[in-house]
């Protein structure tokens, strides 16, 4: 019997190249770690830049848009953040983690900082307190008297609606909805 031998044709993989990581020398990484630590830590701010928040701020999240046909993520997110209802409002912390998810809902809520005056006045207003005696963490508004901006709720506040962010002028939102 003759024996063939089969000839197997094996590609070679090309090498390929391996990221450049830059290196990062210690003192650099001691001042991000010494950064970290004090009260002001910087956070994106969107497309705009970046802002120095101090750790006192509160952001104020208040849904504005229904339910329908919004993608399931998002429908999560409001969820967590409990922005369940239509004009419900949570105050919350002003870190990077709670930014990104309202950057995330953007396009359902309105949010931006809101002063120690107005949080104050919305907790005497709305706040109400669950069976065991604490204060429930999100708050019902009313609807806002004298409607909202001239654009509605379908169009971004800097273009004249509703929605998105808006910095300072959370405080006159909420205001207008207690």
């Amino acid at each position: 019997m003759d024996q063939t031998k089969e000839t197997k044709t094996t590609k070679t993989a090309k090498p390929s190249a391996k990221p450049v990581v830059p290196k990062v020398s210690k003192p650099a990484v001691a001042a991000t770690v010494a950064a970290a630590g004090k009260k002001e830590t910087a956070v994106g701010t969107g497309r705009a830049g970046v802002k120095n928040i101090t750790a006192n701020e509160k952001l104020a999240l208040i849904r504005i848009r229904g339910m329908i046909h919004v993608k399931n993520d998002i429908q999560r997110t409001l969820f967590v953040l409990r922005l369940r209802k239509n004009n419900a409002c949570v105050v919350i912390d002003n870190t990077p983690a709670n930014r990104a998810a309202a950057f995330k809902c953007k396009d359902y809520i309105a949010f931006g900082e809101i002063s120690e005056d107005t949080y104050a006045e919305l907790v005497d207003k709305r706040g109400k307190k669950d069976e065991t005696g604490a204060m429930k963490k999100f708050f019902l508004m009313h609807p806002p008297r004298g409607g909202f901006e001239k654009k509605g709720i379908k169009a971004v506040f800097s273009k004249g609606g509703a929605l998105g962010y808006r910095g300072e002028k959370m405080n006159e939102l909420v205001r207008k909805m207690l």
